[in-house]
């Protein structure tokens, strides 16, 4: 089973927000290729939500379902490419949607990135 881990120092951050980028109406995700090599059976992964979205239930609940719906993609589907590393950006409009259309939101974003990558 892959394990999420997340993005510690401020040279991964930078270096993948200017890498290549997707945006949708309820996240953006920034992706690139990983460095290390070490960590094959963990994905790369931080979830961020801006302070002005809302307070710390309202950011913490984005990460949260966020969260899960990746850990899903990743147990049944296997679309998303552990030798990447993302970061994923919440909006607002995530805390008032329902989880299964962001869930599949996600798994589009994923399948866009898979085939760009090819």
């Amino acid at each position: 089973m892959v394990k999420l881990k997340n993005l510690r120092s401020n040279f991964q951050f930078k270096r993948l927000l200017n890498q290549k980028k997707i945006h949708t109406e309820y996240f953006s995700v920034y992706f690139g290729k990983n460095l290390s090599k070490e960590n094959n059976k963990k994905l790369n992964i931080s979830f961020v939500i801006k302070k002005k979205t809302g307070n710390s239930v309202v950011r913490n609940k984005i990460k949260r379902r966020l969260r899960e719906a990746v850990r899903k993609d990743l147990k049944n589907k296997k679309i998303i490419n552990i030798n990447y590393s993302y970061i994923i950006i919440g909006k607002s409009k995530t805390f008032t949607e329902k989880y299964s259309i962001i869930s599949d939101e996600l798994n589009k974003t994923f399948l866009k990135i898979k085939q760009m990558n090819i």
